[in-house]
């Protein structure tokens, strides 16, 4: 990773977490994505931008193994899902070999140009809900 990579990871980060995810987190009908923290082995709820796509729900982390939640899910993939207000469990399965530009470009607009605009690492995320 580049300097410049890392100084924009590292920014950002802070940024989301100190700023952003707390705000966020509270709004009734952002979309989180709740993780078992792999040390603590509490819930982590982390603001997501994504689509559900038939009993699926796709998402795109900026940092791919450097974002907390994915390290999360490589730990245990279990998780949740608030949608719309309502909680839904599944299984996230990390998709390094899925096309993750491609994919932004069925997610909704304003997240997936933030997540171009800052990502370094893009990785597709896809949840299988418990419907």
């Amino acid at each position: 990773m580049s300097r410049i990579d890392d100084l924009r990871f590292r920014t950002a980060t802070t940024v989301q977490r100190r700023v952003l995810n707390p705000v966020l987190r509270r709004l009734p009908l952002q979309t989180l994505l709740e993780t078992t923290g792999r040390v603590s082995g509490l819930p982590r709820r982390t603001p997501v931008g994504g689509r559900r796509v038939g009993g699926s729900f796709w998402l795109v982390s900026e940092f791919g193994d450097r974002s907390q939640y994915v390290r999360n899910i490589r730990a245990n993939p279990r998780v949740r899902v608030r949608l719309g207000g309502r909680w839904y469990e599944g299984t996230a399965h990390l998709l390094p070999d899925d096309d993750p530009k491609a994919r932004l470009r069925a997610l909704p607009r304003m997240n997936s140009t933030a997540v171009r605009a800052i990502g370094t690492n893009l990785l597709t995320v896809r949840v299988d809900l418990d419907t």
